[in-house]
């Protein structure tokens, strides 16, 4: 039997610090999962599509504020609610369908945090018709070829792993064929200083007079990570650009649609 990890008691943070730990819509995702169970860390994860590490980060926030209790079992960390801390948060959030909202999470709030955020705009024109490049995005077997890795898309739900060992993961939330998709992603990188978050971003495919021209737009949190968003994005890009110049994508024969694809 693994020994729990003391918790810090309620009385040690301020309500505050409690607060801000419940900030994050994931975060309170993972309090409400782990109300009446105690999940393991791999299952919390498998829930979000988000990274393995990001999670972590998220459970060390709960933990710090003292709103999970931590369980070792042999090579597993398990967690669960501390209902005891809860009970000094409970009065400050309001409930929507039984789970916990920040009271003052409202509108205004949100559209003055999007103003002063930074966005990333990359875009690259490729001799692609719309449908093609869209499809280059949806379609496992075209994106894993431009891209140049295994791509896996299931469900909405798409992953990969680059050369180099950054991991990435994430859901497309809304698929319009063949104008736009708005996706969440997120990554993980030893290597890199901007710690992976749920990133938002819109891709937006344009027909031109040469082709078709592809457009990401997302917001960043601060201009560190808006540097690398951009550079990332224009590796994507530069690659689906390599691909559609090289005439593969026009060789390949056209995809029936698939039914059921929104």
């Amino acid at each position: 039997m693994g020994t729990p990890k003391a918790p810090r008691s309620a009385g040690d943070g301020s309500a505050q610090t409690l607060i801000d730990a419940l900030s994050s819509p994931i975060r309170r995702e993972i309090v409400w999962m782990v109300w009446d169970a105690e999940l393991a860390a791999g299952d919390i994860a498998a829930a979000f599509d988000v990274t393995a590490g990001t999670i972590s980060s998220h459970l060390a926030v709960l933990r710090d504020a003292g709103l999970v209790i931590q369980r070792r079992d042999g090579n597993f960390r398990r967690y669960r609610a501390d209902r005891t801390a809860m009970e000094a948060v409970l009065p400050l959030l309001g409930s929507s369908d039984e789970k916990w909202t920040i009271a003052d999470d409202i509108p205004e709030r949100t559209l003055a945090n999007a103003a002063i955020q930074p966005w990333v705009n990359v875009m690259v024109e490729v001799p692609l018709s719309q449908d093609a490049a869209f499809e280059a995005f949806v379609d496992p077997e075209t994106f894993s070829a431009f891209l140049g890795v295994p791509v896996s898309i299931d469900d909405g739900r798409f992953s990969t792993e680059l050369e180099w060992g950054t991991k990435v993961r994430g859901a497309y939330e809304v698929v319009v064929p063949p104008e736009l998709i708005a996706l969440r992603w997120d990554f993980e990188d030893q290597a890199v200083p901007v710690p992976g978050r749920q990133l938002e971003g819109y891709l937006r495919f344009r027909p031109t007079a040469y082709g078709c021209r592809v457009e990401v737009h997302q917001a960043a949190e601060d201009r560190t990570q808006a540097e690398f968003l951009s550079v990332a994005w224009a590796l994507v890009f530069g690659r689906l650009a390599e691909y559609a110049a090289s005439g593969s994508a026009l060789r390949r024969s056209p995809r029936r649609k698939r039914s059921g694809s929104s």
